[in-house]
């Protein structure tokens, strides 16, 4: 769902999103992102979940995905959507992301 053909640009962006308890892993590699979608008028939405519930940066790291998202030229509306279905897990990290945090 992206007819406006912006999501690798956005993924881009959120490569540069990191959680805070597991850098250097970023949020696409981590699996915290699960959806990208793109709506006429320049709409674009993250459908995303965090490693637990109670994560203590939440927050800040859904702000930093809303700041970078609405920067890019062609969004004129960038949303958020945090969701715990499913709930994430390590096995929705990239290889290179365990790899990194010492999981291999």
């Amino acid at each position: 769902m992206d007819p406006l053909q912006l999501a690798p640009k956005i993924k881009a962006e959120l490569e540069t999103v990191y959680d805070p308890e597991l850098k250097p892993a970023n949020i696409i590699d981590l699996g915290l992102v699960y959806e990208i979608i793109t709506k006429e008028g320049g709409i674009a939405k993250v459908v995303m979940t965090l490693t637990a519930p109670g994560c203590p940066v939440a927050g800040e790291i859904m702000d930093e995905v809303q700041r970078k998202v609405a920067a890019i030229e062609e969004v004129k509306e960038a949303l958020v959507e945090l969701t715990f279905d499913p709930p994430w897990n390590r096995d929705m990290m990239s290889e290179e992301a365990k790899l990194e945090l010492g999981f291999l």
